[in-house]
This record gives structure tokens, sequence and C-alpha cells, in this order.
């Protein structure tokens, strides 16, 4: 973020320090804010809370410009290389049609996991072709949506392909396919997954792929594979492993026209490594009973402490990470494919499309979730519990959670057509807690401060949410709603309007 020494831009920089230091963690992690963020929340708070008054709590605010400068960094990394090289944005880390609108100006391909994702696609415009469905799971229906519109299926297992085969006689049209593989070999490591076929043994499928593509049922164009995690040195040998196996499938008439590498490209939510380690350190000195606790009941985010120390595995997402995304990308076409030359040359030697599917690296700086304070709650051991008007599934992944420091806005005095409280905002210190009718409803575990109070009406600002914290685990438990999502045009006589998702007609 920068924000030029003008009048204007000093006061909005003072602003966005004064908003900063309301909210912090015991132990700090300072977010990276985009600007837009920053203007949205400097020059627009009073929007903001209007629009939670309007559509409820929580919103999610999205903008669809990073996404396509995201993309585009692996583009040019690709470019330098002289590698044909396609993106594909992952939907299912966000459902906001707003990004598909945003993939399809810049040409690039869409991954759907569902059937509601590949038609709601294919509505907005973007041709069959374009799209590669990776749904782990696959019914008639879809595999039928995929057949009719020629969107490339990633076929993960036998059953799958049966079904392809059927759909295919059906409609008397043929389907454009690619494998997904799985347990390549690493480090004398087998990398085991649930998904794809493993392998060594792919070959057993060979004979019926090439029978389907013989009745010209199938159209084999590809290999695929997705790797847990984000491994550089793991993508390299899968993508050594594969290219063998598309010379073969070549040699038996297929026409291979792409390897795609999947997802699990790396980003980073801070700035600042020296936070990131600090944080672990000093919750380590918790668990051991060193210090306070620093998470709520003192939780050790995967983390335990027993007879043997601080024992098992971090379960968060590595929130400060290096290298990410354009350079990540550069290291695995530059690595040794084995063949005299780098994997980059390698791709271009054989012809090939190269493609990916990121999606939380895609969206970074893409969005944020904005929730209402409801109440704030003393509790007897000196804490305060300030319930917000969302549920854990509304900012959350599989891991334990959220990792970053959020912003809090102070609320306007005719909140609920009612006065300010009259309350003091003196600092304190707690917890974030949920709609959930649980004990372990907290939206956040880490304990956080407040130098200047917090208090009904007020808003909590959770920066970069786009990629899967605002979709990807949301729940109507209880029967809430789900949360509104809302683009943010700063450009546009409507600075904030509803994404199409949300539309009356979807």
């Amino acid at each position: 973020m920068s924000i030029a020494a003008n009048p204007h831009q000093a006061i909005q920089s003072d602003e966005w320090n004064r908003l900063q230091s309301h909210c912090r963690g015991v132990t700090p992690l300072n977010a990276r804010w985009a600007d837009w963020m920053v203007d949205a929340l400097t020059l627009h708070s009073a929007s903001l809370h209007r629009l939670i008054e309007e559509h409820g709590s929580p919103i999610n605010v999205v903008t669809p410009v990073p996404l396509q400068r995201n993309l585009k960094q692996l583009c040019d990394v690709a470019c330098e290389r002289e590698v044909d090289f396609r993106p594909f944005f992952a939907r299912k880390a966000n459902k906001c049609l707003t990004f598909v609108d945003a993939a399809k100006q810049i040409d690039a391909g869409v991954d759907v996991a569902s059937e509601p994702e590949c038609q709601q696609t294919l509505d907005r415009g973007i041709p069959g072709p374009n799209i590669i469905c990776t749904a782990a799971i696959k019914t008639w229906s879809l595999i039928e949506l995929c057949v009719r519109n020629q969107v490339t299926i990633a076929v993960d297992n036998d059953d799958e392909l049966d079904v392809v085969d059927a759909v295919t006689s059906d409609l008397s049209l043929p389907a454009n396919i690619a494998i997904r593989l799985s347990g390549f070999s690493h480090n004398e490591t087998k990398l085991h997954s649930r998904f794809g076929f493993d392998i060594d043994s792919v070959h057993e499928v060979e004979d019926k792929i090439s029978l389907l593509a013989a009745d010209e049922k199938v159209k084999l164009h590809g290999l695929h594979f997705h790797l847990d995690g984000y491994c550089a040195d793991q993508r390299k040998s899968a993508i050594k492993q594969c290219l063998p196996w598309i010379d073969r499938l070549r040699s038996q008439g297929h026409d291979i026209r792409f390897l795609d590498i999947g997802g699990g490209l790396p980003m980073s939510y801070l700035n600042d490594n020296e936070q990131w380690d600090r944080f672990w350190k000093s919750l380590r000195e918790s668990l051991r009973g060193h210090q306070p606790p620093i998470t709520y009941r003192n939780h050790g985010l995967g983390l335990r402490h027993d007879h043997n120390g601080i024992t098992d595995t971090a379960n968060t997402y590595p929130y400060f990470q290096q290298p990410v995304r354009a350079e990540w990308f550069a290291e695995v076409l530059d690595a040794d494919s084995g063949e005299n030359c780098s994997i980059a040359s390698a791709i271009k030697k054989s012809s090939l499309q190269l493609r990916c599917e990121p999606g939380r690296s895609s969206l970074d700086a893409c969005g944020m979730t904005v929730a209402r304070v409801e109440f704030t709650k003393h509790h007897p051991n000196g804490d305060w519990f300030i319930g917000l008007g969302m549920n854990r599934t509304q900012c959350r992944t599989g891991s334990d959670d959220f990792l970053v420091d959020p912003v809090v806005l102070t609320s306007p005095k005719d909140f609920d057509n009612a006065t300010e409280t009259t309350a003091t905002r003196s600092p304190r210190s707690g917890y974030l807690v949920g709609a959930y009718c649980t004990e372990s409803e907290l939206i956040q575990l880490r304990k956080l401060q407040f130098p200047q109070g917090i208090q009904r009406g007020d808003l909590v600002v959770f920066p970069n949410t786009a990629g899967y914290f605002m979709h990807f685990l949301e729940s109507r438990s209880h029967q809430f709603p789900l949360a509104k999502n809302v683009v943010f045009d700063e450009d546009s006589a409507e600075v904030f309007r509803l994404d199409a998702i949300d539309a009356k007609s979807l």
C-alpha cells in the first residue's frame, strides 16, 4: 500500500492509521491490505454501515481487478520462457460471478466443481472448451452438461469413465476428457491422494480409453493432477513423471494438447515473517504455561503440549510464506526436467499447453468480510466476548483459524434507530464470537486487544477473505441467511452493487 503525499491522501493515511490502531492481536499479525480496501474503509465507511443495515450482517465486499493482475503475473512468467500457458480460475474458491466475468475479459479459463458452477459459468458466456470440470463427485447430469457444451472433464476413476461412456452413447456426442493422475513418487515417497488414477496403475485404463476413443466417444486431450499443499518440488516431480505418459499416449493416437498442474500456488496474507515466527513462538510458550494464553482456552491450533513437549503439526494455512505465486511458478518452470533442459523447455518441445487452476492465490487482495457487533459481554475471568452478526463458517476454511488482525469501524449514532450507547469506550481485550449455539463458536481463536474499546454497532472487517474464507464452508445452520456479496467499484456511479450471484433470477 502506498499513499502519496497530497493533503487529501495524507488525511486518508492518518485515518487509516487510526483505524488500524483499533484492533490488534495480543501477538499482532498485521494483514496485507490492498489500496482499494483502504479506500473503502476510509472514504466509504458510512456506505458500509448502510449496506449492513440493508443486507444484514455479514457482507462480503469484492473487486475483480486484482484477480486479473494475479493471473497476468503467471502469464508473464510463462511468456518469458516461451511456454504456451493458460490459467483457469478455480470457482470453488469463491462463488461471485464478477470473478467469472473478470476471467472472461482476459481470456482465462474457469475450473468448475459442481453442476451449478458449470451452468452459471456457461451462462456468463464462457465457452465450454474454456472450462474444465474437476468436481470430486460428477453426477450423470453434470457429465451430460459437460458433454453437451464441450467442457473438458477431468476423469477421476473407472465409474466416471463408465458414465462418460453411457452419456456419450445417449447423446451421440463425444466427450472431451483429461486423465487425472495421482500417486507420484517424490524423494522416494509416494504422494498418496484420493483423487485420480494412481500413476503406477493407470495403464489399466489405457485400453478402455483407447476403445472409447476408437468409437469416437471420447477425445483425450490432456493429463491433469492436483497435489495437496504448496510444495514446488512436488510439482516438479509430478510434471517430470507426466511427460513420459504424454509421449506414450500420443504414440497410441491420442491428441494430447495440455498438461494441467492443478492449484496450490502459494500466497501470503502477511508482510512480516518476524511477526509470523513470533506468533508461533508465543503460542508454544503459552502451551507450556510460561505465559498467559494468546488463544481461546489456550487452543493449540493443531499443536499440543504433553510429556514429550510440543507435538503435532499446526493446522493452519501458512499465512506467511515465500516464494509466492509468480516467483514460485518461475521456480517450477526453471527446474531441471531430467532431459538436459528446464521443465519450461521440455513443455515447449512437447508442443504442450501448460495449465493451472489457482483459487486462493488468484483471489489475493480481491475481497474482505464485514460484520456488525451485536453485543459485548464481560466474562468473570476478565475477558470480553464480542458477538458478531455472523457465524464461523463465513470466515473459515478447513484449518483452525483466520490468523490476521481485523480492523474496527466505529458505529454511527443512529444504529438501530437509537442513540449510541453511553458506555465509555474503555480499552478491553477478548474474543470474537459468532451466532451458532455452541461453546466452540468463535470467529477467531486468537485473543484480540481493542485499545479504544468496541461496542454494539461497530463493524469488524476481515481482510483478504475472497479466497475460500467467504464461501467454502458457509452454512445456513439455524436457518441464518447466507451473506450478501457486494462488488466495490470506486470508478462507478454506484460504488457498491450486489454481485450477480445474489440476483433474484439465480
